[in-house]
């Protein structure tokens, strides 16, 4: 295709470039004339017919949306007249970068921008506790792999082409136990991830924060979070100020942090769920029954956008319920649902349509115009980032449509990405397995515990003995390996996600078979499972880990993978551990084993296809670490 842009805005031209190399045409005065208009009207159009088009437009970002819309149609050499609303004024995803210990590459950060930009999505946000440079402070994000002031400037300056806006997102009270356990902050500390509240080092260390994460942006939008801050008040704030309650406190945190912001000319929003939690005794922010007190509506301070997140329900009253009890705060929320990346290898797209379908709706019922899809690293980063390109696509199109349409879901995904959409959608299937519910809405993750729990322990065997584990994860590897021939650059998602099933389809039931085996008194079998099967099975391990390490390497920066390190270390030297003390009872050097003798029990009591959050309650019931306060 050769195009030939007629524009009233330069500052198109960059994006233009850049979507030229991407999607493959050409830009020149000989080509197909393009008239491009900004019209101040809430819609994009798009024509083609014969041998020219038209693009109307409001905001940059929906130019390079309709862009897109226009270079699909060409491809398919279809005329086109093609109209969308948009439905929120703001709409792009917050990924995480500290608490799962990976900082994406700048070129990972440059790839997902220009797909955003072909979607229409128009934000995007870092999540940073510690993993962004403050000059003043040599040990936040120490070892971290903390972006520098240059390198969030270049991301900005990448955004902006696109019309993105790249917002902050900062931690001001809790979430800071990367920070605080450095001695350096020992008297601004409350507890292990609390800082201490009413002191003048915290505030000053805060403005150092602010400034840190402001300056290198275009923006003055900034997320200061403030959530979860569970023990507010009863670390050492109680020790120097007595007890007070945490609805106080937080007020007067929140005070004392707006006029820093107010100093900086910059607009803020919070997590709105600790004023929700001092609603209802702070036990759960979720309360249907909860009732906001007068006097927290009265007392909480002013000028602050709150942010409703909510990634657990499926409801759509549920959703318009809480939307209208934000909306007593005096303004109307910002939403931020989930795209389901954070509890392993595997993102669920079950849950991830279910949620976001449902809150999508009450969001355009409620007149909620700005969005945000958070995508957690919780514990590791295990998932790959791109995996989550469908849940991107999906927040998209919910934005350009009353109704979603799926037809035009999967069109769309395909052209802004060149992923094939039923294969993304099969990524469910590594933890959607037999046991669990259809679209696995419990968000049980078993191929992460079935991989990291030990063979001879065997923590979750009782939960899934007698179903086809193994069989269906064989499967699986098989169907992924045809994924990666079909889905090009994204082949990448799919080739770890074949090794990890390779690895599952032994070791998911592998311990049941030893323990049985070990009970039944057939050392035969025993020995076969020392010399052959745990032999193949550390080269799988092995093999899935030499693709983890390779991509960790690739997509993000270094710093974080030694996590994962330990993790693969610890599984294989299990393996061999297992290896030995299957040798050592077959060749009569030992007379038992007790670890295949112990009863095995449901996890947690539970029964079926369990949810385990943590690493920590995977491998064994003995304790990894003693953690600090």
């Amino acid at each position: 295709m050769n195009l030939h842009f007629i524009l009233e805005d330069s500052e198109l031209e960059a994006g233009i470039q850049i979507f030229a190399a991407e999607f493959q045409f050409t830009v020149s005065e000989d080509g197909m004339p393009v008239q491009v208009t900004q019209k101040n009207e809430n819609k994009i159009v798009v024509v083609y017919e014969g041998d020219k088009a038209h693009i109307h437009y409001e905001h940059k970002h929906q130019f390079f949306r309709a862009l897109g819309l226009l270079l699909e149609s060409l491809q398919h050499e279809q005329e086109c007249d093609i109209t969308e609303v948009p439905q929120f004024s703001m709409n792009g995803p917050m990924i995480d970068i500290s608490q799962g210990n990976a900082v994406l590459q700048a070129d990972t950060l440059r790839r997902l921008i220009t797909k955003m930009a072909a979607m229409g999505l128009n934000m995007l946000m870092l999540y940073a506790e510690d993993s962004f440079e403050v000059v003043e402070q040599p040990y936040f994000g120490y070892m971290r792999g903390r972006y520098t002031q240059e390198e969030i400037r270049a991301c900005d300056d990448y955004a902006d082409q696109f019309g993105i806006e790249l917002i902050p997102c900062i931690q001001t009270l809790s979430h800071l136990s990367d920070v605080l356990k450095w001695n350096d902050f020992n008297d601004i500390k409350e507890d292990r991830e609390t800082l201490l509240v009413g002191e003048e080092k915290t505030y000053a260390f805060i403005e150092q924060m602010i400034v840190a994460a402001t300056n290198p942006v275009r923006t003055k939008r900034i997320h200061i979070g403030m959530d979860e801050a569970l023990k507010l008040g009863q670390g050492n704030y109680l020790l120097k100020n007595g007890l007070r309650s945490k609805f106080e406190i937080m007020n007067e945190h929140l005070a004392k942090v707006l006029q820093i912001t107010e100093k900086y000319g910059l607009k803020p929003m919070i997590w709105s769920d600790m004023y929700f939690r001092a609603g209802a005794g702070m036990s759960d922010n979720y309360d249907r029954d909860m009732v906001l007190p007068a006097s927290i509506l009265e007392e909480m301070p002013k000028g602050i956008q709150h942010i409703y997140w909510d990634y657990y329900h499926y409801d759509v009253d549920f959703y318009i319920d809480f939307i209208r009890k934000h909306k007593q705060f005096g303004s109307t929320p910002i939403f931020a649902g989930g795209i389901w990346n954070w509890k392993g290898f595997c993102l669920n797209y079950g849950a991830t349509f279910a949620a976001t379908d449902a809150a999508m709706t009450a969001c355009k019922k409620e007149g909620i115009k700005e969005i945000i899809a958070t995508l957690w690293g919780d514990d590791g980063t295990e998932c790959h980032i791109y995996s989550a390109l469908l849940g991107l696509q999906l927040f998209a199109e919910h934005g350009y449509a009353e109704q979603l349409d799926e037809g035009k879901l999967k069109r769309r995904f395909e052209f802004c990405t060149g992923g094939h959409y039923d294969d993304f959608m099969d990524i469910r299937f590594v933890d959607e397995i037999p046991g669990t519910s259809e679209g696995n809405l419990e968000t049980a993750n078993p191929s992460r515990y079935l991989l990291w729990q030990q063979v001879l322990m065997g923590m979750f065997d009782k939960n899934i003995d007698g179903l086809p584990i193994a069989e269906h994860y064989a499967k699986l590897a098989l169907h992924y390996a045809q994924a990666v021939q079909r889905n090009g650059e994204w082949g990448q998602v799919f080739e770890i996600l074949q090794r990890l099933c390779h690895v599952l389809a032994v070791k998911s039931e592998i311990g049941l078979r030893i323990t049985r085996d070990y009970r039944a008194g057939d050392v035969t079998s025993l020995q076969h499972y020392a010399q052959v099967e745990l032999v193949d099975l550390i080269a799988r391990v092995e093999d899935l880990r030499e693709c983890h390490l390779s991509q960790w390497h690739q997509l993000y920066k270094p710093f974080g993978w030694e996590v994962i390190d330990f993790r693969y270390g610890g599984l294989l030297a299990s393996l061999k551990t297992t290896i030995r003390r299957l040798d050592d009872y077959a060749g009569g050097r030992t007379g038992r084993l007790e670890e295949l003798e112990q009863e095995r029990l449901l996890y947690q009591g539970q029964e079926g296809i369990v949810d385990c959050y943590w690493y920590k309650g995977m491998p064994t019931a003995s304790r990894l670490a003693q953690s600090a306060d």
